[in-house]
């Protein structure tokens, strides 16, 4: 990843014009989130709660840093009262191992700024200590716990933000093959990659996430692609 340069290499002419184009950026995701948070149904009930859903088989593995990213905005957005997690998905991603943090942000603003510190400094060492990427991935499993976490804290809105190809390769034992209530639970795919095999069959890519949207909404959840941040943007416009 190419790093930004410093402020003083750059030259002072151009200094207001990045200074402005980052405002614009930084500006129009913080407003893009806070509506997909919102979700599509108003409640009585203010508070939010996110997950974040990281898949780490070998085929999406390097593609983490967009799941970072989002993390970080998450924590700029999601305000006392709501509540982060972030799990992987593995080989058998219905357990507790999967979960990386959890934190319902405090009403004192000093002490929530040192929950989301340690909850994106978990995230942070979670991703750069992966050495061997899982073998298999039990998305299902994952979204299961996920939504079984979101459902344990207190919150009007419910948003599962899940970053894998969809490509699942669960191991055969596994039992995965049953309802899962998605009630009020929104599952947005982020960043879902084309499998090498798919540039022979687009067909393939397409079925795939059809396939996903007809289970989430079987299941009675809400069910949102998002591959980039103009697409987002042109999602919401259409709320």
């Amino acid at each position: 990843m190419n790093r930004v340069q410093p402020e003083h290499h750059r030259d002072p002419q151009d200094r207001p014009r990045w200074r402005l184009w980052w405002g614009k950026v930084r500006l129009t995701i913080g407003v893009a989130l806070g509506m997909l948070l919102a979700g599509c149904a108003q409640t009585d009930d203010p508070r939010r709660a996110a997950y974040v859903l990281m898949d780490i088989s070998d085929n999406y593995v390097q593609e983490l840093a967009s799941a970072q990213a989002l993390t970080r905005f998450l924590l700029a957005e999601l305000q006392p009262g709501d509540t982060l997690g972030a799990l992987f998905i593995d080989n058998s991603s219905y357990s507790d191992r999967n979960v990386i943090a959890q934190t319902t942000f405090d009403d004192r603003p000093s002490l929530a700024t040192q929950q989301k510190r340690l909850f994106y400094a978990e995230v942070d060492d979670f991703v750069s200590g992966i050495q061997v990427p899982s073998a298999h991935n039990d998305i299902t499993g994952g979204i299961l716990l996920a939504t079984e976490r979101l459902r344990s804290v207190d919150a009007g809105q419910r948003v599962l933000y899940v970053f894998s190809d969809l490509q699942e390769d669960r191991p055969p034992w596994l039992e995965r093959d049953f309802p899962v209530d998605l009630d009020g639970v929104e599952v947005v795919a982020m960043n879902v990659t084309k499998l090498r095999s798919d540039n022979h069959n687009p067909q393939a890519y397409r079925e795939r996430l059809a396939q996903w949207e007809q289970w989430v909404e079987d299941n009675g959840g809400n069910w949102r692609l998002v591959n980039d941040l103009q697409q987002l943007e042109r999602q919401l416009a259409q709320r």
